[in-house]
């Protein structure tokens, strides 16, 4: 049998799904108050959320149904910000990472050692 080979890929540990989740919403409320974005692009967030709210789903199976609704959410959200100018959605996400990329060489590194202790 062949060995495998470790992979080279990294994952940064920025916060996970929440996180990420939280940020695209921030950017989206951003991108709605900013008047260089179209009128017309801001109803395509404000559409998925009336489907969200209006009580009849396209697909009415008991799992399948949430699965449409956080479907569209996501599509919506994508297209909105693929409508948005590119420069004023980077402008707004520079704004929202704030200190999150800041220069790792000023973290403070603290080395110790663990004990046990018996009572």
């Amino acid at each position: 049998m062949a060995e495998k080979k470790a992979s080279d890929i990294i994952v940064p540990q920025q916060g996970g799904v929440m996180r990420n989740i939280l940020n695209q919403l921030k950017l989206i409320f951003r991108l709605m108050g900013d008047r260089r974005v179209s009128f017309f692009a801001k109803l395509v967030p404000v559409g998925a959320f009336a489907y969200l709210l209006f009580p009849l789903d396209a697909i009415s199976l008991p799992i399948i149904g949430v699965v449409d609704d956080a479907a569209l959410l996501w599509l919506g959200s994508y297209i909105f910000t693929e409508l948005c100018p590119p420069e004023v959605v980077q402008e707004h996400m520079k704004a929202l990472a704030g200190n999150m990329n800041a220069d790792s060489s000023k973290d403070d590194v603290i080395d110790a050692e663990a004990t046990d202790t018996q009572e």
